[in-house]
């Protein structure tokens, strides 16, 4: 969406809104130079969002003059969360909301993690039947990948693995 600046209030709107405010000038589907001049407007240039932490997003914060004296978007990196007191006058700090968050992120993470790992456990069923036909040797290699994959909840790293963390098929 293109936004435009006006130069002297510094009042920015987007094409559309340029357009409906002068009904009856006839515009160009592409604006240069010469239209923003005779409307007195400055083109708004994309910029890069602020950057964050994980607890923060970057959220816009106007338009600001850049170096080469173009005005672009402004963005500011804002905290996700904040010390908070509710009605009974307890006080939840920030570090609380934060720890919460990731407690939920790390709780889906997990359920996500042991449908697949349950899946896997599944699909390699058949490698421990009696009728199955694979020699002692395989069966205690898949019966060893098996056992990997129950203990990956108690890997230092859970539930933040990566691929290297999980087990590798025989």
């Amino acid at each position: 969406m293109s936004e435009y600046r006006e130069r002297t209030t510094g009042e920015v709107k987007s094409q559309g809104e340029w357009r409906a405010a002068f009904p009856n000038m006839s515009l160009p589907r592409v604006w240069g130079a010469n239209v923003c001049d005779s409307m007195n407007i400055d083109p708004v240039l994309a910029s890069p969002a602020a950057t964050t932490t994980a607890y923060q997003t970057s959220a816009r914060d106007g338009v600001e003059q850049n170096a080469n004296g173009d005005w672009v978007e402004k963005y500011t990196a804002a905290n996700m969360f904040s010390d908070t007191t509710d009605e009974d006058g307890v006080t939840t700090t920030k570090a609380e909301h934060e720890a919460a968050y990731q407690a939920t992120l790390d709780a889906r993470t997990a359920e996500g993690y042991r449908t697949k790992r349950n899946k896997l456990l599944a699909d390699t069923d058949w490698t421990q039947m009696n009728d199955s036909p694979l020699s002692n040797e395989n069966k205690t290699a898949w019966a060893t990948y098996r056992n990997e994959l129950r203990n990956l909840p108690d890997d230092d790293a859970w539930p933040n693995l990566s691929d290297e963390d999980w087990p590798v098929q025989p």
